[in-house]
C-alpha cells in the first residue's frame, strides 16, 4: 500500500478524493455545456471539457489535499471522439496517466472492443486486437492506473482485474486507510456485442459490493469508497450538486448495501448529482455523486478520518464544471460566464493532445456535404429523445438499406453523441459526423410484424430502465401516452398516413447495437430475414453525399397523446 504524508499533526486526516465518470475518449473539447443555476432562479449554459482543462480543474482539487487519491467510475473508453478513437482510445489512456488517476472501474463501453483489447489498455503492447492497427503514433505503455473489476468473472471463477484496492495514508499511529471497490452494471451484456464477452459474467452489484467490504475491513479499510458503472437521474431544474427527486437503478442497489459503505461514485447515466442519501434512506447514509459526461465536471470529495478510532467522522462533495473555451452550439454562439471559475489548459496535456488531434485532421476536415442548418439530439430532461439528429440519421439508414427491402428505420437517442452543427455555408465533415456516431456499428434491415414494432416501442417506455423514444425515419409516426400501464403506452402508429396493420411483416432497419437487443429493445434480437448493410457512419456520409443540400427533417414524427 503506498503511504503518503499527512498534513496535520493531531485531528482527524483528511483525504480529497477526485472523481469522474464517463470521460469517453473526450481530450478535445466536446462543444457542450453543463447546465447550472445562475443564482437567480435561472439556468446558465457552460462550455466544458476538454482534456488539457480537464487537468487543470483536477490538479486545483489536489492542490488541496496532501492527501489525495483520484478515481473514475468507468467508461473512460470507446464511444469516442475521433482523435481517440482512431488510435484505439491509446491518447486518452495517456492524459489519464499523466494526470494521475489511481482506479477506474470498468464500465460497460470498456467492453466494446473486445476483453483482450481492455486487458491490452491495462497492460499496454501492440498487439492487434481489432481492425484498427495499434501503436500508430507512439509505442503504448498501458494504464499506469489500475482497472477495477469486482463483478466480472471469467469461465474459471476469476475477476478480469482486481476487485479491490487500498491506498494508506501518513505513517505509525497516525496512518488511515481508504478501500476501493471497482465494478461495472449487472447488465453490461444487453449493451455490448456478446462476442466481444464470450466467457464472462457479469454478477450482481450489490451481492458484489457486500462481498467485498468485510475483505477491505480486514485489510484495515477506515473507509469504504465503491466506484460503479451505475447510477440515476434527478428531476426539475438540471443542478450539478442537487439531488431533486433521485431516481434510477442505483437506488436499489444502495437500499441492499453493507451499511459500512461510505462514499459510491457513480456513472452510466451520463447525470451530475451530489446526493446526501440519508434523506432518501436514513438506514444508508452513504454520500453519493456522479460528475455528469465528457470531463465536463470534476467532483471535489472531502473524507475525514480519525486515526484514533478508525473511523469517519466527516464526508462532503462538490461537482465543479470544468469550464474551458466557447462554442458554437447547435442553437448559436456560446461564451464563458463569470458565475464560475475558468480553467487554463495544461501545457503538456495540451501538446499530447494535439498530436493525435493534427495526426487525425485527414479524416476530421473533409468534407462529406451540407446541411441546412444544426442538426441536435435532446438535451437536459429530453436527452431521452433523438430530436431532429435522431431523425436525420434514421432516414439516412433507411435510404441506405432500400436493396434490403427497408420501410422503416430507427435510431436510439443514447446512440447519439453530440449534435452536427455545419459550417457558415453548410459543410458538414467526416469529423462533425462521426462525433455524432462514434461506434461503428453496422446497420442490420430484418422483419418484424406490426405487433413486434408496437412491442419494441413500448420498451423504450418500460420503466426497466431511463426512458428512450426511439426516433423514426420519414413517413412512419407515433403517440404515446405515459398515463398508461406498461405494455399499453403506445397509442398510435402509421406508415405514410396509413395505421400499421400488427399482423403485417414490414421490413425495418435499426443499428447493429439495436439489433442484438442492446439498451433492453430485446424485441429485435433475433429476427429473421436480416440482412447486414454498411456502418452507421458510411450511411450517413452517402446520405449527405448524395444530395446538394440536406434539409433538418422538421416534422414531429413522434409526440405524447393530448
Amino acid at each position: 500500500m503506498a503511504t503518503r504524508p499527512v498534513a496535520t499533526a493531531h485531528g482527524p486526516i483528511e483525504v480529497g478524493i477526485v472523481a469522474f465518470n464517463d470521460f469517453h475518449g473526450s481530450i478535445e473539447p466536446p462543444r457542450q455545456s453543463v447546465l447550472a443555476p445562475d443564482g437567480k432562479g435561472g439556468i446558465v449554459q457552460v462550455p466544458a471539457g476538454g482534456a488539457a482543462w480537464f487537468a487543470s480543474a483536477i490538479d486545483s482539487i489536489k492542490a488541496k489535499y496532501p492527501n489525495h487519491l483520484t478515481v473514475s467510475a468507468g467508461d473512460m473508453i470507446s464511444a469516442s471522439q475521433l482523435a481517440s478513437s482512431l488510435y484505439l482510445d491509446e491518447p486518452t489512456i495517456g492524459v489519464m496517466n499523466r494526470i494521475g488517476v489511481d482506479f477506474n472501474a470498468v464500465g460497460n463501453h470498456e467492453f466494446d472492443r473486445g476483453r483482450d483489447e481492455l486487458l491490452r489498455m491495462q497492460n499496454g503492447g501492440c498487439a492487434k486486437f481489432t481492425q484498427r492497427q495499434p501503436c500508430q503514433l507512439e509505442l503504448f505503455a498501458g494504464a499506469k492506473f489500475r482497472y477495477l473489476a469486482a463483478s466480472t468473472f471469467d469461465a474459471a471463477g476469476k475477476t478480469l482485474f482486481p476487485a479491490t484496492g487500498l491506498r494508506s495514508f501518513g505513517e505509525g499511529r497516525r496512518q488511515v486507510t481508504v478501500g476501493v471497490i471497482g465494478l461495472t452494471l449487472k447488465g453490461t451484456p444487453d449493451l455490448v456485442n456478446p462476442s466481444g464477452i464470450k466467457g464472462l459474467t457479469f454478477a450482481d452489484e450489490a451481492a458484489t459490493i457486500n462481498a467485498a467490504v468485510p475483505a477491505l475491513k480486514a485489510q484495515g479499510a477506515d473507509a469504504i469508497v465503491v466506484l460503479i458503472h451505475q447510477g440515476g437521474k434527478t428531476q426539475g431544474a438540471p443542478d450539478p450538486n442537487g439531488c431533486n427527486q433521485l431516481v434510477g437503478d442505483i437506488g436499489g442497489i444502495i437500499d441492499r448495501l453493507d451499511a459500512r459503505v461510505d462514499v459510491i461514485v457513480s456513472g452510466h447515466t451520463h447525470w451530475a448529482y451530489v446526493c446526501d442519501y440519508s434523506t432518501i434512506n436514513p438506514a444508508h447514509p452513504v454520500l453519493l455523486t456522479s460528475a455528469g459526461v465528457y470531463g465536463e465536471l470534476v467532483t471535489d470529495i472531502a473524507l475525514e478520518i480519525d486515526p484514533v478510532s478508525h473511523k469517519l467522522v466527516a464526508k462532503r462533495a462538490r461537482n465543479v464544471i470544468v469550464q474551458s473555451v466557447p462554442y458554437t452550439s447547435s442553437r448559436g454562439p456560446l461564451g464563458n460566464t463569470p458565475l464560475f471559475g475558468q480553467f487554463q489548459p495544461r501545457a503538456d496535456i495540451a501538446a499530447y493532445v494535439a498530436k493525435y488531434v493534427d495526426a487525425s485532421k485527414a479524416y476530421t476536415v473533409r468534407p462529406v456535404g451540407r446541411l441546412s442548418g444544426p442538426a441536435s439530439k435532446g438535451d437536459g430532461t429530453e436527452s431521452n429523445m433523438g430530436g431532429t439528429l435522431g431523425n436525420l440519421i434514421a432516414d439516412a439508414q433507411l435510404e441506405a438499406t432500400r436493396g434490403a427491402g427497408a420501410q422503416i428505420a430507427f435510431m436510439n437517442p443514447f446512440g447519439i453523441r453530440a449534435p452536427i452543427v455545419p459550417a457558415a455555408d453548410g459543410t458538414v465533415t467526416f469529423g462533425d459526423i462521426y462525433q455524432s456516431q462514434p461506434f461503428g456499428n453496422q446497420v442490420v434491415t430484418e422483419t418484424l410484424t406490426g405487433a413486434e414494432i408496437k412491442a419494441a416501442l413500448e420498451q423504450g417506455f418500460d420503466d426497466k430502465g431511463p426512458e428512450q423514444v426511439l426516433a423514426p425515419s420519414k413517413g412512419f409516426s407515433f403517440r404515446f401516452d405515459r398515463s398508461k400501464p406498461v405494455g399499453s403506452r403506445i397509442a398510435a402508429m402509421t406508415l405514410d398516413g396509413r395505421p400499421i396493420d400488427p399482423d403485417a411483416r414490414y421490413r425495418v432497419t435499426m443499428n447493429g447495437f439495436l439489433a442484438l437487443g442492446g439498451d433492453g429493445f430485446s424485441v429485435f434480437a433475433g429476427k429473421p430475414e436480416a440482412v447486414t448493410g454498411p456502418t452507421d457512419i458510411d450511411a450517413l456520409e452517402s446520405w449527405f453525399r448524395a444530395a446538394p443540400m440536406r434539409d433538418v427533417p422538421q416534422e414531429d414524427r413522434y409526440a405524447p397523446v393530448g
